[in-house]
This record gives structure tokens, sequence and C-alpha cells, in this order.
């Protein structure tokens, strides 16, 4: 089975609204991506914010809309109670045509999401790093894309090691993602909404300096 491949320079950091370029495998470029969030938000929520993400083909055409509410904490109606909320965004294309989302799975120590399509049935499962591991300057950071019952590895999103300058002076990150060329269109769809999620809320949550 042959795979595709992307690439995603992310080129702001928290403090600012994210921009991010998304690349075929032989370096052009495909999408651009820019968030829109309140000013106070990103200050005070961080990676934790709410957001809308367009993202534009070369003509300046949105043709992939993300969507984050905030989900810090929630009231749960049943039980009277406060609890945290799975966080997750819905993907759309076009904008206002669902097919899909992306949601945390919580219970563990490490970073996992569900890949649902627009029924919100799990298709894919995302499986990510320990939130304790370290990783040593020059190492990728690999997030497995698993089958729904997690028993084979079909592709990656993976946060790829730049240079020491850029990782330690800079806001800015790369991203790698892979997935099987026959996979349906609106599983990668989605599986590029992940990619976002995952930068908002494993790698600004510990800084884009320090990973």
């Amino acid at each position: 089975m042959q795979n595709e491949s992307i690439s995603i320079p992310v080129m702001s950091g928290f403090e600012m609204q994210n921009k991010y370029v998304v690349q075929n495998s032989v370096g052009q470029r495909v999408y651009y991506a820019k968030e829109s969030s309140d000013t106070c938000v990103r200050q005070c929520c961080g990676p934790q914010r709410p957001f809308e993400l367009a993202i534009e083909d070369n003509f300046g055409t949105e043709v992939i809309h993300v969507s984050r509410p905030y989900k810090c904490m929630c009231y749960h109606q049943v039980c009277s109670c406060f609890k945290f909320c799975f966080d997750e965004v819905t993907v759309e294309a076009p904008p206002g045509n669902k097919v899909g989302k992306v949601v945390q799975v919580y219970g563990s120590c490490q970073a996992m999401y569900h890949i649902c399509d627009e029924n919100d049935e799990t298709v894919l499962v995302i499986d990510g790093p320990s939130y304790m591991k370290c990783y040593c300057p020059g190492d990728d950071i690999p997030f497995r894309l698993m089958s729904k019952d997690g028993s084979n590895e079909i592709g990656r999103v993976s946060k790829q090691w730049s240079n020491l300058l850029q990782e330690y002076f800079t806001d800015a990150d790369n991203f790698g993602i892979t997935f099987p060329r026959d996979l349906d269109v609106k599983a990668k769809t989605v599986i590029l909404g992940a990619c976002f999620l995952i930068d908002f809320m494993f790698f600004e949550r510990q800084g884009r300096q320090h990973h």
C-alpha cells in the first residue's frame, strides 16, 4: 500500500493567531490555514482557547473549516456537577458540510484521539506519546495513526525536528502527515484537522520552546 505525505510548517506561536502552510510531498503549497480568535482569549486561555481555522486553496477560496469550542470545564446536567469535557474539533469541507471531528480521549497518560466520521462514529485512532516522555534534540515526535481497533498502524502525524535555532529561538514548528493513498478523502481531511488540534494541545501547552 502506497502512502501519501504532506508537511505543515507553523509560522507563529500561541501569542498570535497561528498560521500554517500545507505542502505536498514535493514541497508545493496546496493550502494556507489561518486562525481566527480573540486577542484577549488568546492571552487568557492560551492553548486551551477556542478558535476557527480557515483553510484556503491557492486561489484564496476557503475549502476546509476547522472549529474548536472552549471546553476546559462544563456543567453536567445529569450529575449536577462540573467536570472536564472532551476536547475536540469539528471539520467541514467545504465550510458548512461536516465531514467529521477529532475527539481527545481521556483516561490515559498519553495523547490519544479518535478520528470520527460525519455521524460521529470512530473510524481511526491516533495513538500519541506519553505526556511524561522526554525527547532528545533531533528526534521526531510521532503520533501513530491506527486502525479503529488499534491493531494496525496505517500512518503518522509527526512533530518534525527542524534545527536548533528554529526549535529554541522561534515559534515555528514543522509537522508531517502520512496516510494510505487510497484512504477516504473525508478521513484525510479530518486527520488534517487532528494535526491542528495536536499542535494546540500538545505543543503549545508545553511551550514551543521546550519540547
